[in-house]
């Protein structure tokens, strides 16, 4: 017993580490989320040069967040944490599915291979707010790229049927990119048919005027 207090003194001392770790990464998850909201918005707005260094931003905060965690797992992967991670992961996915550029891999990310396929089912469902901001002003080849990409990305979503310990949730999330793509797939069919009339109605006035 001659040592109990100098036991307690290193496991307090552990645990205050811990809780400081916890602290920091609690508030930088919460950092890291809003910088990802705001790339995605500029994305949405076509603003290219603030999503560039918002997204930039958010890669500094999300290795800040790694480093500062790493060391303990329970944190790594404490919910918070991953979930700040995969909205890392989306923002850089939408960005690259609407740029048309190569997606970055979970490697470059810094993401848990789980985490980065439940940030590109999240990334698939942004696709439907892009279409529809296209289809408002009129249907094009545009809206069929993203609509595309949002059928490859569940296609290959639903052959990851694993328990949902090991994916992290994806199965649920695949469910929601189903349900968007289906009611996408029908907005854009509605709007390519609404192009071809308009279409037939202004060969059929030009023809009547000659």
């Amino acid at each position: 017993m001659n040592n109990l207090d100098a036991l307690a003194d290193t496991i307090r001392s552990e645990f205050e580490q811990v809780n400081t770790a916890r602290d920091q990464a609690y508030q930088r998850s919460r950092a890291l989320i809003s910088v990802c909201a705001r790339s995605i918005r500029a994305i949405h707005r076509e603003e290219w040069e603030q999503a560039n260094e918002l997204i930039a931003e958010a890669k500094t905060a999300a290795n800040t967040l790694i480093d500062g965690v790493k060391s303990y797992s329970d944190l790594y992967y404490a919910g918070y944490t991953q979930d700040a991670i995969k909205e890392y992961v989306e923002a850089c996915l939408t960005y690259a599915l609407v740029r048309n550029e190569p997606l970055p891999t979970p490697g470059e990310l810094g993401a848990e291979s789980n985490t980065w396929l439940n940030g590109l089912a999240e990334a698939a469902t942004e696709l439907r707010r892009r279409i529809l901001d296209i289809i408002r002003h009129s249907h094009n080849d545009e809206a069929e790229r993203l609509l595309d990409h949002m059928d490859q990305i569940y296609s290959t979503l639903v052959t990851f049927d694993f328990n949902d310990s090991i994916t992290g949730g994806l199965r649920r999330r695949t469910d929601t990119v189903r349900a968007v793509l289906e009611r996408t797939r029908g907005d854009v069919t509605t709007s390519l048919r609404q192009s071809q009339l308009e279409a037939a109605l202004a060969a059929l006035e030009a023809k009547l005027a000659d």
